[in-house]
């Protein structure tokens, strides 16, 4: 049974799979809410942080974000080691995006000269890319208000993959466009636009995973993608899998990554690609049979995914275990018609720290919420 946490008028989400609203005690939730929901935020919208607190679901607004998108939100995480104390965010301040380290006992403020797309399990580095050219290259997936200075260069070598200090808030550019773009060359890529997007550290953060993606039209209407790991300052580059199409992905364990995935010959499934070797094997064949938000739970007996929207406009929560090669599907959720394209909202699943339960996005009750299930009785059981 899904549970809400929170409630209309307003709308609230949290953003992409890949990231744990949950604090680390368990006792806060963060949140994002916004007066509207069907349409693309403007450079002028402002997205609320908020913190609920689960003993009582209250509500708490503790910042605000321009820099935000429906996929993602503005990034709202919290940040380790201690992962009760402060958060990190995205927005946008002037002309330029930054990111803002936020003391919530203290309620003070840090601000990083570069956004962030993902922290390292540690808390001392964070990755970064250009978000104006996302918004171009991948609407729904950047932020608008700040032009891409390289709007028209295919392949520039001053953009890519940054590498951010965290503490000192010093950066610089580890892997650029340019770079990928040469590598392996192929004729899809010839008057192509390129760019990253979906970056995320192995759990030693010794290694990152990122998608080098290329299109020949504007606007993103028909990509093609590749999945490279990289070591942590942009060396030692391993291009994992280059079968034109890579989706979703999460890491296994440092040397292992889980990917929806084309392999020619084999068609699309869930692959687990070994780091660094040539090893490949099919995750759940005739089990996990379509493209999905996937994350290993925390000891990494299940996969939690997700499904899009049938012919009737449902969307489902898949469990997986991963031993005994079935599944259970937790529910399907309705997902309102009016809402596809980059306004779409994706249940996203994420996992609760202690892997005892899982929360989601959904419009099923007709307005933008947040909702978890308790799966312990159902872990019990194997």
């Amino acid at each position: 049974m899904a549970t809400p946490i929170t409630r209309g008028p307003l709308h609230h989400f949290f953003g992409y799979y890949d990231k744990c609203p949950w604090s680390g005690s368990e006792k806060y939730m963060l949140v994002l809410e916004v007066d509207f929901m069907d349409r693309p935020p403007s450079p002028n919208d402002i997205v609320k942080i908020g913190l609920i607190d689960l003993r009582d679901y209250r509500l708490n607004i503790i910042g605000t974000s321009k820099a935000w998108n429906w996929q993602q939100g503005c990034m709202a995480q919290w940040l380790p080691p201690k992962l009760d104390e402060r958060i990190v965010y995205n927005d946008r301040l002037g002309n330029r995006f930054v990111s803002i380290i936020l003391d919530i006992e203290k309620n003070e403020r840090r601000i990083l000269p570069l956004p962030i797309y993902c922290v390292s399990h540690d808390g001392r580095y964070g990755l970064s890319l250009n978000f104006a050219r996302l918004d171009h290259t991948r609407p729904g997936y950047g932020y608008k208000g700040v032009p891409d200075p390289y709007r028209n260069v295919p392949a520039p070598k001053e953009d890519g993959i940054f590498l951010m200090d965290l503490d000192s808030g010093e950066y610089e550019l580890i892997i650029s466009l340019a770079e990928i773009a040469s590598y392996r060359h192929t004729s899809s890529m010839d008057n192509a636009i390129h760019w990253f997007n979906h970056l995320l550290f192995n759990p030693s953060d010794s290694r990152f995973v990122f998608l080098h993606r290329w299109s020949r039209s504007r606007g993103g209407e028909h990509w093609y993608t590749r999945m490279f790991t990289s070591d942590r300052d942009g060396s030692e580059i391993y291009c994992v899998t280059d079968h034109e199409y890579v989706s979703h992905f999460d890491w296994r364990d440092s040397d292992h990554i889980l990917a929806w995935a084309r392999r020619y010959g084999l068609g699309d499934h869930y692959y687990l690609f070994k780091d660094r070797e040539d090893e490949v094997e099919i995750v759940g064949k005739g089990v996990l049979t379509e493209n999905g938000h996937c994350s290993y739970s925390p000891d990494r007996k299940w996969i939690l995914t997700d499904t899009y929207p049938d012919e009737r406009g449902f969307q489902k929560i898949i469990l997986y275990n991963v031993e005994k090669n079935f599944r259970i599907d937790l529910g399907e959720f309705y997902s309102l018609p009016n809402l596809r394209g980059e306004i779409r909202c994706d249940l996203h699943p994420r996992w609760s720290r202690d892997g005892r339960k899982i929360c989601f996005d959904s419009t099923h009750e007709g307005s933008r919420q947040m909702y978890v299930i308790n799966i312990e009785k159902i872990l019990s059981q194997y």
